[in-house]
């Protein structure tokens, strides 16, 4: 009886998550990811970007984030892994570097996208 509650409990505990910190003030998007942002839904545009705590969404990929990220100058810098159209790129740091017109994030490639604009509530 003991061996079944306590695996009950342990089937409980496993489902629980926790929530990643939250270090910007909100979601950053183009007009698409933005829209995205408030209702969930997609509309299928090519051009699709979403920046918010948990990661960065476009059309073709999602890169989610992982651990806490690090205040820099500028902004944060945060790791992630990209998952681009079923391929899994590796973990690597980018920077979230913020300006007068929103994000810009910066990949180790040198690859950049942005400025993103703070969505509306």
């Amino acid at each position: 009886m003991r061996t079944l509650v306590l695996l009950a409990a342990c089937g409980c505990v496993s489902g629980v998550s926790v929530a990643a910190p939250t270090f910007l003030d909100g979601a950053y998007g183009n007009a698409e990811g933005c829209v995205y942002a408030k209702t969930g839904e997609s509309s299928g545009a090519d051009v699709f970007f979403l920046l918010n705590d948990e990661g960065i969404t476009t059309a073709t990929a999602y890169c989610q984030f992982e651990g806490t990220a690090g205040k820099t100058a500028t902004g944060f810098t945060v790791r992630t892994q990209c998952d681009s159209e079923g391929e899994v790129g590796p973990k690597e740091t980018v920077a979230l570097d913020k300006s007068a017109k929103g994000y810009t994030i910066r990949f180790k490639d040198g690859t950049t996208w942005g400025p993103l604009s703070q969505c509306r509530r």
